[in-house]
Order: C-alpha cells, then structure tokens, then sequence
C-alpha cells in the first residue's frame, strides 16, 4: 500500500516546527515567464491540505505575473538542522476570494499596511517613498485593513512530491510520490 504523501508531508513539517530554529514554513517557489526563464524566491507556506500547498503575495508582483503567464511552479522546503528536503511540482491556481480575505485579516495591521502600500516587485526610487505611502495607507484606514484586490492566495496542486533524507557517504534516501488518478504511485530514486 503507497504511503500517504500529504501525511508524510505534515508529520515531516511538525518534526521542522519542533526543531527548525527559523521559519519551518519557509518555502523556496521557482515560476518560470512565458518564455520559460525560471525564477525563485523564498515565501511562507501558510495552508495545506490534500488539494495542496497554499502561499500569498501580490498578484501583480514578479511571480504573480509569471504564474499569470506559466500556471506551473515547483516548491522546495529545505529543513537544513532535521537534514530534508520536500520537492513539490504541479500547477497553480488562485485561491477563493473568502480564503485570501480570511488569511489577510489573519495578518498584523503593518503586515496589511505593508501589502496596501507595496507595489511589490516594482522599482522603487527611495525607502521614504514607501514609508510615506505606508504613512498614507495608515491615515486612510484607522480601523480595519481592506484587503487589496490585487493581493490574493495560490495553491499550487502536487503532481509530483519527492521527499529526500541525508545518508551519511551521500547514500541519501529519495522517495518520489506522483499522482496517479485519484491515488499515488509511489518509487524511489537513486541519490
């Protein structure tokens, strides 16, 4: 019987929360442009579940545009101290408007400040340019941050998730789950 890659996934994921010193959530997201030239950048995984691995950004930033243009992206979780990784590939697609809307008011009033106030990815001319703009965004919103419309959740759906364990002598231990209906198949691969 395969083994259940999205358990596997959270007991590993508790082991990082118990013992990784910073950020266990961290996640390395590669997307690639339209015309295939890749990109990766450090986010937070903030949600998953069997229909997958949920992160939030600007849409209109850098990987929001190229998720636009290429609806696949790859995900590496890299637990340096537990000596694991977990690579996850698959297509993407945005979150629910009442998901985006529930995690942004989940977050800290400066982080929803920093989100209305950020034309992320963007040139910026000056830091005081994006401390007035934050200022700005403070002053019209006294009470409850508005989630912008352009800021919102990806879910990237695993077709393939490969967990990796260091052995000593480089004889690491790789195991491939890739999905196959609505069920794993699962293999192994050489180190």
């Amino acid at each position: 019987m395969v083994e259940d890659p999205h358990a596997l996934f959270d007991a590993w994921l508790h082991e990082a929360e118990a013992g990784e010193p910073n950020d266990p959530n961290a996640v390395a997201l590669a997307t690639a442009d339209a015309a295939g030239r890749p990109s990766v950048r450090m986010v937070l995984l903030k949600g998953h579940d069997e229909r997958g691995f949920v992160f939030y950004t600007n849409r209109e930033s850098r990987k929001g545009e190229e998720l636009a243009a290429n609806r696949h992206a790859s995900l590496l979780f890299h637990w340096k101290s537990l000596r694991r990784q977990v690579r996850i590939e698959g297509p993407v697609s945005p979150v629910s408007d009442a998901e985006s809307d529930a995690y942004f008011a989940s977050r800290s009033r400066a982080s929803q400040l920093g989100a209305v106030a950020s034309d992320q990815s963007r040139p910026l001319d000056s830091r005081e340019t994006f401390e007035e703009r934050y200022a700005a965004a403070d002053a019209r919103f006294p009470d409850v941050v508005p989630r912008p419309a352009h800021w919102g959740g990806y879910r990237v759906s695993p077709e393939r998730i490969e967990f990796w364990e260091d052995r000593p002598g480089r004889l690491h231990h790789r195991r491939l789950f890739v999905a196959e209906g609505d069920g794993w198949r699962e293999g192994m691969l050489y180190p």
